[in-house]
């Protein structure tokens, strides 16, 4: 009876993993099969080079560089507001935080994990946003920049928020990796003579560097694929820039934004859009995955 629990425990869990692959597996199917022709047929260079996206117009035109550059700032942004916070975040958890504070921090964690990207989208909107607006201005009057002066609704207010929106996820996973660093590690530092602190930061830490390093891929996974909040702050404008005040659109916000209406080549357009999206952080894992293979070497 104990043999044929654990080959039904097998069957159930080869089942679980095949259809985990088929999903992935039909997504890409789709993507590829419904994008790759559009691509083709508006061309593969003015399709990710272009920097005009009209496609109501008379002379459509699908250009989607600046989206992509969109996509690639405000994600950018999250990673460098984000992840110190979030590493630093989990090693005061995981070694430095009292025992009558780590319940209730721990249970903030999980809850700003459970949060609804409407609702920090609402956040930003009525709390970022006009922060932000009122820096801008202050900067402006005060230095004479022009470009400093903004609404609110820019590069920096989403990327402050995607920055609060991926800590759960970095502070969880980065949080359990240094937990699941052996104890005889940390007290063999201290044993060298080394400081609480240098044991934690040049010894624990390190070891726990292959978790952390999933942490923040998850983290800036979110980051990228973030849609609702980023459509509310971000600005929703297609444009170039590089001026942090200024509003952009990301990749997944051209996606919402107009799949409701569009039709055709248009529409064929927002779901090339989608591939480009996919490509695009499947890049950036197996670029992470590069520098932990180097990191362990």
């Amino acid at each position: 009876m104990k043999k044929f629990k654990e080959n039904i425990a097998h069957v159930l869990f080869f089942v679980a993993a095949i259809v985990s692959i088929c999903a992935v597996a039909l997504i890409c199917v789709f993507l590829f099969m419904n994008g790759i022709p559009a691509m083709q047929e508006i061309g593969f260079l003015n399709f990710l080079g272009g920097t005009k996206w009209a496609p109501t117009n008379t002379a459509p035109s699908f250009g989607i560089f600046p989206m992509i550059i969109g996509s690639i700032y405000i994600t950018a942004g999250a990673i460098l507001f984000g992840v110190p916070i979030g590493i630093f975040a989990a090693v005061f958890m995981a070694r430095f935080c009292p025992k009558r504070i780590y319940k209730p921090l721990k249970s903030a964690v999980d809850l700003l994990a459970g949060i609804p990207s409407v609702v920090y989208g609402f956040f930003g909107l009525m709390v970022l946003v006009p922060l932000i607006r009122q820096a801008s201005t202050a900067l402006g009057d005060a230095t004479g920049w022009k470009w400093a002066y903004s609404n609110g609704s820019s590069i920096l207010t989403a990327s402050l928020l995607l920055a609060i929106m991926i800590l759960p996820t970095i502070i969880g996973v980065s949080e359990s990796a240094i937990r699941a660093v052996p104890d005889s590690y940390y007290e063999g530092a201290l044993a060298l003579g080394a400081t609480h602190e240098r044991s934690v930061f040049f010894t624990v830490l390190p070891a726990a560097k292959s978790g952390i390093t999933a942490g923040v891929i998850l983290g800036v996974g979110r980051a990228i694929g973030e849609t609702m909040a980023v459509i509310m702050i971000a600005g929703n404008q297609p444009r170039l820039t590089a001026n942090f005040f200024k509003g952009i659109r990301t990749l997944t916000a051209n996606i919402v934004v107009e799949m409701g209406y569009a039709e055709g080549l248009h529409r064929e357009a927002l779901i090339a859009t989608g591939v480009v999206l996919f490509v695009f952080i499947l890049i950036i894992n197996l670029l992470f995955s590069l520098i932990k293979r180097r990191s362990e070497a």
